[in-house]
């Protein structure tokens, strides 16, 4: 890509699933450091757009769709692992593996993500449990914790191999809004320290209490608002 800060660039994409169209005529720039809200109904197409920066939901069309040096119209199943290891991926519904520890957890990532040498997995697995604020909670099965503290280990699992986007889709979805609160100022304080995050959300509050570029969905479109309030489609 030309400009270095430039992890995503859309031009003309469209997203189709089981055959209807799910977004059309996409057109989107997604620099380094930047914080986006994804804003819209159920089945707006929000989370389809975050799938389909890993390559979960083909492109349908497109005169571009490239993230970092992938063009996405033309991936070979082979390079979607690389791709994937260069994201952080935040589930609403945490996908933690329940008969295993916090810290075993965190290991078994490392581990199918290329670590070989112990040493440098514990290092970063106390790293990255210290900075979402559960340093002493390695040990925990994750149903001896709660969901706030659930979804900080899985921030912190996303954040395992310094990505350079994290996707969080629906964050908060399943939490109490002071809880809620927290997720989204860590989440701000993760992008303060130089990584993109793109999170969708159905709470306007959090757009005002932690401001950042926001993406309207409706009516399998994509928009962001101009400075008259109109609908500008980039």
């Amino acid at each position: 890509m030309e400009d270095k800060d430039l992890l995503i660039k859309y031009v003309s994409v469209d997203l189709v699933q089981a055959e209807v169209f799910v977004l059309r005529n996409i057109n989107l720039e997604v620099h380094k450091g930047e914080f986006i809200y994804l804003i819209g109904k159920v089945g707006s197409g929000k989370s389809s757009l975050l799938k389909s920066f890993y390559a979960e939901i083909p492109i349908h069309a497109g005169e571009r769709a490239q993230i970092f040096d992938y063009d996405l119209r033309k991936i070979k199943r082979r390079q979607v692992p690389h791709l994937r290891r260069k994201l952080g991926i935040i589930y609403q519904d945490f996908q933690l593996l329940i008969d295993r520890t916090i810290h075993d957890n965190l290991l078994f990532v490392l581990r199918a993500t290329g670590w070989k040498k112990k040493h440098e997995m514990e290092a970063r697995i106390a790293e990255v449990l210290k900075q979402v604020g559960m340093a002493s909670k390695g040990y925990k099965m994750p149903h001896q914790l709660s969901g706030g503290e659930q979804q900080r280990i899985v921030i912190a699992r996303a954040l395992l191999n310094s990505p350079d986007i994290i996707l969080a889709d629906e964050p908060t979805g399943h939490l109490d809004p002071e809880t809620g609160n927290e997720i989204v100022q860590l989440l701000h304080s993760i992008k303060n320290s130089g990584t993109t995050v793109i999170m969708s959300t159905h709470n306007l509050k959090w757009t005002e209490d932690y401001p950042g570029r926001i993406l309207h969905f409706g009516d399998e479109h994509m928009w962001e608002k101009c400075e008259n309030d109109d609908k500008c489609y980039n």
